[in-house]
């Protein structure tokens, strides 16, 4: 017997798609927004979470987690799949590559430029731990727990990091 998408939860009327949101969204968006500090990404990801959730349903089963647990589960994925979208393009995040144009030179385009470009050019490792602890100010254990890996093997990333970065601004003819 085959069930549609959303029919595992009981989630096939409206209704009980918005009972489950309301019992469970707000908190999926606090969750979100503590982890992103961002209240359109953290909108997007509970929106995500809930299609997710809908669509597989059927594997959901309430001997394993409750539903509340397995939401969350699938918000922790969605909120990793943003940042490591983030990491791509650190300085769109951070606004800099979106401002509106205006006319004349704008030093801090220029800049946040040089230092996207910069980034692109070094490795993924590098740039990742670059952007998050620097550029994002997170702390160096959450950072590390994050990737999986020991405080000290991402200081020393970060060492090679801020190096390759140098280097590479330095390749660009960017005086340090």
């Amino acid at each position: 017997m085959s069930r549609s998408a959303g029919g595992g939860l009981g989630l096939t009327g409206e209704h009980a798609l918005r009972a489950v949101y309301n019992a469970h969204g707000p908190e999926l968006y606090r969750f979100a927004m503590r982890q992103l500090n961002d209240d359109g990404a953290a909108q997007d990801v509970v929106q995500e979470v809930f299609l997710r959730a809908w669509r597989a349903a059927e594997r959901f089963d309430p001997e394993v987690a409750s539903l509340r647990v397995w939401l969350f589960a699938i918000a922790r994925n969605v909120i990793t799949d943003e940042m490591r979208r983030r990491s791509v393009r650190p300085a769109r995040e951070f606004g800099l590559a979106d401002e509106p144009a205006e006319t004349g030179f704008d030093e801090r385009r220029v800049n946040a430029w040089l230092v996207e470009e910069a980034l692109r050019r070094i490795t993924p490792e590098h740039r990742v731990c670059l952007v998050e602890t620097h550029l994002r100010g997170r702390p160096y254990a959450e950072v590390a727990a994050e990737l999986g890996i020991p405080v000290g093997t991402l200081r020393t990333r970060l060492f090679y990091g801020l190096r390759a970065l140098r280097v590479v601004m330095e390749e660009m003819g960017v005086e340090l």
